[in-house]
């Protein structure tokens, strides 16, 4: 078996959660699907999500001070496939249709209906090929009560056509 075939195999059973990044600039807002994302470090708290470069959230992220991060429920495939699969030309559609808030001290788009999500200041941009890292350090959020949604996992969102290409 190739070694590109053996990682798939592996990232495929992994399953990890998904992700939706939001981020606004001086003069946009963007907001797309992620995989790549991951806890790295305890003390201090910080997280990287990693965002494509072909993404128009990548460009929006890139003049933004902080980015939102929202896990998904397992019920949300609604939301994966309007902010992994759409185009850029229906980037504000999909904030409204779903309906949003800003994050009062960051101005960060907060996703409505998402119970689990928070606000990181970005610390580190590391270009990493097709992607570049964004470390966040967490300044607020939210997470659900009950502690038992069950979150999105990448296989129930491999439907969602890419809205770019890779």
């Amino acid at each position: 078996m190739s070694a590109q075939r053996l990682f798939d195999t592996f990232v495929r059973h992994a399953d990890h959660s998904m992700l939706i990044v939001t981020a606004e600039s001086r003069s946009d807002r963007g907001g797309c699907l992620v995989g790549f994302h991951s806890q790295v470090s305890i003390e201090p708290p910080r997280y990287a999500v990693c965002l494509s470069k072909a993404n128009h959230t990548f460009g929006v992220a890139r003049e933004a001070h902080t980015l939102g991060v929202h896990l998904l429920g397992a019920d949300r495939t609604d939301l994966a496939e309007a902010f992994g699969g759409q185009t850029d030309d229906d980037r504000a559609d999909k904030f409204h249709r779903f309906g949003w808030w800003s994050h009062s001290e960051s101005g960060t788009p907060i996703l409505a209906g998402v119970a689990d999500w928070f606000v990181g200041a970005i610390g580190l941009r590391i270009d990493v090929g097709d992607h570049v890292v964004f470390v966040l350090d967490p300044v607020a959020g939210e997470t659900s009560r009950s502690g038992d949604v069950e979150p999105l996992r990448f296989l129930s969102a491999t439907s969602t056509d890419p809205g770019h290409s890779p």
